[in-house]
């Protein structure tokens, strides 16, 4: 089954460093951007499943001075013509770049960028899912409403499971994401779920 277009659009709403692509700790070489194994199987799969695609990452270093804006646009830019090969694109992209003391509603888990790209791009949060390799990644997507999943990529791998929000759930990479999500599609017709 695959997902019918509406006015409020399911989205796949996705962490970028361990999650998209290989985690660097403060990504500053364009050069050194790599995507992950399965993440443009996932992301295929995701697509023909009707869901947008939107990228979005808290960006720190920017405010501890290790890189500017531009920089993590040229790493955007880099992550665009990647995907761009495989016959992919991102609906859109979103950083913070902001430090976690800081108190700002953009960086994860506080609200401010989903919410911004739903009220841009017309996401229907409580159809959509957020992947991430961290808990400040699964705590966002549940604040937002979405279903959350965390992948054992990145920072996911050492994660005590035990530790995260219920219901939360855990697959290797994106592509494990994307073949659960087209089982709960499929368990519901395409409606909403329930996984708790």
């Amino acid at each position: 089954m695959v997902l019918s277009p509406s006015p409020g659009r399911p989205f796949v709403l996705l962490d970028r460093d361990g999650t998209l692509i290989e985690e660097r700790g403060y990504l500053r070489d364009v050069e050194e951007v790599r995507l992950l194994p399965q993440s443009v199987s996932g992301l295929r799969r995701l697509r023909e499943l009707g869901f947008g695609l939107v990228l979005v990452t808290n960006q720190s270093g920017v405010a501890r001075g290790y890189f500017d804006a531009r920089r993590v646009d040229e790493v955007h830019d880099r992550v665009r013509a990647l995907l761009a090969r495989e016959g992919l694109h991102l609906d859109g992209i979103y950083f913070c770049p902001h430090l976690p003391e800081a108190g700002c509603a953009c960086r994860k888990p506080r609200p401010g960028l989903g919410l911004q790209a739903a009220a841009e791009l017309g996401i229907d949060l409580t159809r959509s899912f957020v992947v991430g390799d961290k808990p400040a990644d699964v705590a966002w997507g549940q604040g937002l409403g979405a279903t959350s999943f965390l992948v054992r990529t990145g920072h996911g791998a050492s994660v005590d499971l035990a530790r995260l929000p219920r219901p939360t759930r855990a697959v290797d990479d994106l592509l494990h994401a994307a073949e659960f999500v087209q089982r709960l599609i499929s368990s519901t017709g395409g409606g909403r779920w329930n996984w708790s």
